[in-house]
């Protein structure tokens, strides 16, 4: 594997300088950018457009002790209940006191959430023990607190942002990371030299053929980070959401747990509702446990999907409460109000990634991350529903903060001139990325799915490190073969923990080891890059 992706050399590319560096536009690298002191200077690379982001899919809601009726040990007990022992109680406890001073942060930027006469309106999702998820514009939740934020960073004269831009790796010097290589189709590639730098990047669900995640989600901050000399941690722990829009031509659309929390039943093909079988909670189960009862009653029945029934409710309420699903419905013949949804699990949360401390530090100086590309003991083996945007705010803002205070306390002098990457010798038999990236999706769904086994995840391995061989070696000069690169990077790590995981752990399922081994491994799967 190259140490940096791609050629380069200080006297043939621009140089651009900063303060603080935000990789990645979701609420998390948001929120870290605002953190920064005003006085400092912030730039925010992002691949695709400021708006395009795991975050602004969301649709549930964002969690926090918002009532009277609710109380903060509450919400930790649930956190801690739904992700099991790997939670670290301390970044448990940090979310959940400080999430609700956050999300009235919010709405004081001009969030817009639902509200019942003057209070907020909450609902209930999976393994919550009552209603604390406050949600806007119905199922839009992501969208609003997006628009919200962004219109605060617009008006942040410290901050600049570059769209469409990749980052194609870190640059580290001394054992320190002192910025970022990117590339974009005006300026080619750019060195930038930063003080500090954050990565806010997301997740990697476009490593499977069923996702809920947008096509930018590809695990390229844990890529470049691990390829950088930085920690990762806990990769075998993706979370399957239970309820994806199954439909043959159709791209695999969310269905919220909160439809579940409105009342909303799981049946199979028969028409049987079938979770109250597989665990008391029924369809608010964990999503663990929701997933794999589907899987399972998926191969009961010999059908390719179960079904959302939403039928017995209230019918304006429903409509109204979740309009942007009944739209996607309806682009497919589904009255939501009459017709039942198909659906199946999809890949849709990264548990594990760059291992930091409860300040957003990594393993590597001079670099910080919040949100999905992290593994910070918040999550356990299970994340659970709605802690995520929290998650962003609370650890974007302590990141931001703690990098701006490293940085204003930086003088402003940068090794521009000691990098460099050499061009290796070119392959000229090309390659065809598209069918490569497909293979890579489909074997990752079936082998690394809801359920692994020893045979599968060993058949997949071995496929994975063929297509290595003669992919990460290569020198591309586009995104389609950095993403393919960062792809197999994760993919293979990701392979390599589960097979080590020879136990059944929240998402983390091996049905050749069904038990949970607390004595031998109640402990954290780690890599490190030797660079």
């Amino acid at each position: 594997m190259l140490r940096y992706l791609v050629p380069f050399h200080p006297k043939r590319v621009p140089h651009f300088f900063t303060d603080v560096l935000v990789v990645g536009s979701g609420l998390a690298g948001l929120r870290s950018a605002l953190a920064v002191d005003p006085e400092l200077s912030v730039l925010i690379i992002t691949k695709d457009s400021l708006r395009e982001s795991n975050s602004a899919y969301a649709q549930g809601g964002i969690a926090g002790v918002l009532t009277p009726e609710d109380c903060f040990e509450d919400h930790v007990a649930d956190t801690l209940q739904a992700g099991g022992p790997l939670c670290d109680r301390k970044v448990v406890e940090r979310l959940v006191y400080e999430a609700p001073k956050r999300i009235h942060e919010l709405i004081d930027w001009g969030a817009r959430f639902d509200r019942v006469g003057d209070r907020l309106a909450l609902t209930r999702e999976g393994a919550h023990g009552c209603r604390r998820i406050a949600h806007a514009l119905g199922d839009a939740t992501g969208k609003e607190i997006i628009r919200a934020v962004i219109t605060q960073v617009n008006v942040s004269a410290h901050i600049d942002i570059w769209e469409n831009t990749f980052t194609v790796d870190l640059l580290t010097l001394d054992g320190v990371c002192r910025g970022a290589l990117v590339w974009n189709r005006q300026h080619g590639k750019t060195m930038i030299w930063a003080k500090q730098t954050i990565l806010c990047t997301g997740g990697a669900g476009q490593l499977y053929r069923e996702t809920t995640n947008p096509d930018v989600a590809t695990g390229d901050g844990m890529a470049i980070g691990y390829r950088a000399g930085a920690e990762l941690r806990d990769l075998e722990f993706m979370q399957f959401h239970p309820t994806v829009l199954y439909i043959a031509g159709g791209s695999r659309n969310l269905i919220s747990e909160a439809t579940r929390g409105e009342g909303a039943h799981l049946v199979d093909r028969n028409g049987h509702r079938f979770m109250p079988d597989y665990d008391p909670r029924a369809e608010l189960a964990p999503r663990d446990v929701v997933s794999n009862a589907i899987v399972s009653q998926m191969e009961l029945t010999r059908h390719p999907n179960v079904y959302l029934d939403l039928t017995h409710l209230e019918a304006e309420k429903i409509r109204e409460r979740f309009p942007g699903i009944a739209a996607i419905c309806a682009e497919f013949d589904l009255d939501i109000t009459q017709d039942r949804i198909p659906v199946r699990p999809g890949a849709h949360y990264m548990m594990g990634g760059l291992t930091v401390d409860t300040e957003g530090r990594t393993t590597l100086p001079g670099l910080w991350a919040a949100g999905e590309v992290t593994a910070s003991g918040l999550h356990g083996a299970n994340r659970l529903a709605s802690n995520s945007l929290s998650e962003a705010l609370v650890f974007g803002a302590h990141a931001g903060k703690e990098a701006s205070q490293a940085a204003a306390g930086q003088h402003d002098s940068f090794c521009a001139l000691m990098l460099e990457s050499p061009r290796v010798e070119s392959v000229s038999e090309p390659l065809n990325l598209a069918d490569i990236r497909n293979s890579l999706k489909s074997l990752m769904w079936r082998s690394v799915g809801v359920r692994r086994d020893a045979e599968g995840l060993s058949e997949a391995l071995e496929n994975i490190n063929r297509w290595c061989r003669y992919v990460l070696g290569r020198q591309f000069c586009d995104p389609g073969g950095w993403e393919l690169q960062n792809m197999l990077c994760i993919a293979r790590l990701m392979i390599e923990a589960a097979l080590a995981r020879q136990e059944t752990r929240g998402a983390h399922v091996r049905t050749d080891f069904p038990k949970t081994d607390h004595k031998h491994l109640n402990r954290h799967t780690t890599f490190v890059c030797e660079v």
